[in-house]
């Protein structure tokens, strides 16, 4: 069992969670078994979190692009969401887990909405943790939203083009509540962030897992814990002036 120092944990933590269709292709199962097999993980994972005290816990659950996917793939997907949102919020009223999301969650269907919306309006007194999941998300549209939203406040005279910084940015995303990911977690071997918090891990530690995500579980986490404990962060500065 990795030795994990309770001091040294990270504030937030991002996974990227893939590999559910290799997994079931793997079995020759559905691609829709690998993302029900997958929520196990995603249980097991908040669970961790929660216990470890974890503060903040993203998933990137379901990407812009994912829209590209066979329409019965989708459909299974978004009623898998309301079913684990459905099963899971007792559970985070249990634990002081508060939800919410990220992305253009307008896309999703109504039915979708309302159930997250209902998990958000149960849990917003929770304070413990917070339970983010990226749904129809992307970093890149991310951006666009925000600069459209800096551009408007441009045109109305709220702000001017000399008055945007790096913190203007941050707080236009839909991410402006949240602090920067310490660690992302990438399952499934795959070295690539995928369109995912692009301007939010700039300094983000980065930890490639080689499981598939529904074999992720808690030992894996602790491995990718306890690797983020032994690197020197140092954003920008050298090793000795860390030390001084």
């Amino acid at each position: 069992m990795p030795n994990i120092d309770p001091q040294r944990l990270p504030a937030h933590v991002a996974i990227i969670m893939d590999g559910n269709g290799r997994w079931a292709k793997q079995r020759t199962l559905s691609r829709i078994r690998g993302h029900e097999v997958g929520t196990e993980s995603v249980r097991e994972i908040v669970k961790a979190s929660k216990k470890l005290g974890i503060s903040w816990l993203t998933l990137y659950a379901f990407s812009e692009e994912n829209w590209r996917r066979p329409k019965h793939e989708i459909k299974a997907l978004m009623s898998l969401l309301k079913r684990f949102l459905k099963n899971e919020r007792n559970e985070m009223l249990d634990n002081g887990i508060k939800f919410q999301t990220i992305g253009r969650i307008h896309k999703l269907p109504e039915i979708v909405q309302k159930t997250i919306q209902e998990t958000i309006d149960a849990t917003s007194k929770n304070e413990d943790m917070v339970l983010t999941l990226a749904l129809s998300y992307g970093g890149r549209q991310e951006l666009a939203d925000a600069i459209q939203e800096i551009a408007k406040r441009i045109e109305s005279g709220i702000v001017r083009p000399a008055d945007i910084n790096e913190q203007l940015i941050s707080e236009s995303l839909y991410t402006s509540r949240m602090p920067d990911p310490d660690l992302l977690i990438r399952t499934s071997g795959e070295c690539r962030v995928s369109n995912f918090l692009l301007w939010q891990v700039a300094y983000t530690e980065i930890h490639i897992s080689p499981t598939l995500w529904p074999d992720f579980r808690k030992a894996d986490y602790l491995r990718a814990l306890e690797n983020y404990q032994r690197r020197e962060r140092r954003f920008g500065a050298t090793g000795d002036q860390l030390t001084v």
